[in-house]
């Protein structure tokens, strides 16, 4: 049971997941599932459903909504009990899927956070975990009360990591570059989705180490994130940029492979 005792409650002894559904289409919907149970093991849980049982449920959810709902899928593990370290076998699942409108392609801002991400050494980064998200809740409160949308993280030593809930690509000279992962951001799926989309139409993309300057002097910026998968990036800082060509080609090539891979129920 999920209560004022629950160990999840006040020590974020958490882990989670975000998939998305449309028009009856859930892409990568597997990968979500999967990773979710990776982020469990992580920490220490004894994974209580098996991926392909996630998907399943995750279906039944999607079903009893209008076709045209657009919607998020949430699987979370969490421990129930113990005192500061949990009681392993106290690990339990739930799975919320509820209506959440897809942003609109707009231009999304930026500014450079005084926050970084953690290292692997003082906090799990390695698993998508409730306790990271103050950290970024902190990063973006603090964007919009700058007047920007969301913010340029650094890693502990003043690489560029991430936006704060998005993974961050630019373009420069015909290349397409991002952040090699390096254990202190999360490499989201659909950050890997869409290198691999790319890629097939020839497109170069490095994964490489990138400074806040690099951002600063890139040709254009764009995003990738489960929620709202593709979208550019007009402002950061002082800096403009135009609505590219490589996020406008991304976002094309992900919503073209959704179409594709179509409806995947087991």
């Amino acid at each position: 049971m999920f209560g004022p005792m629950a160990h999840a409650l006040w020590m974020a002894s958490s882990v989670f997941d975000g998939a998305r559904a449309f028009g009856r289409l859930a892409p990568d919907l597997d990968r979500h599932c999967q990773r979710v149970i990776e982020s469990a093991l992580s920490f220490g849980m004894s994974p209580v459903i098996t991926a392909e049982e996630i998907e399943r449920l995750a279906w039944e959810g999607i079903e009893k909504f209008p076709e045209d709902a657009e919607l998020y899928i949430r699987p979370l593990f969490y421990f129930a009990d113990g005192f500061v370290t949990p009681v392993l076998e106290s690990a339990k699942f739930m799975l919320s899927v509820f209506v959440a409108p897809m942003p609109a392609w707009r231009g999304n801002t930026a500014c450079l956070s005084p926050y970084r991400r953690p290292s692997p050494e003082s906090a799990p980064t390695s698993a998508k975990a409730s306790c990271l998200y103050p950290n970024v809740a902190r990063a973006m409160m603090d964007a919009r009360d700058r007047g920007f949308d969301s913010a340029v993280v650094l890693d502990p030593i003043g690489n560029v990591a991430e936006f704060t809930t998005s993974n961050l690509f630019i373009g420069k000279d015909g290349v397409v570059m991002t952040p090699v992962p390096n254990g202190t951001f999360l490499p989201g799926l659909t950050r890997r989705r869409v290198i691999e989309l790319l890629r097939g139409v020839g497109v170069e993309i490095r994964e490489c180490t990138l400074r806040f300057q690099d951002v600063l002097d890139a040709d254009e910026v764009f995003l990738t994130g489960n929620f709202p998968k593709v979208l550019p990036v007009v402002k950061i800082e002082d800096q403009e940029y135009q609505q590219g060509q490589f996020a406008q080609l991304a976002r094309k090539l992900y919503f073209e492979f959704a179409e594709r891979e179509g409806p995947k129920k087991i």
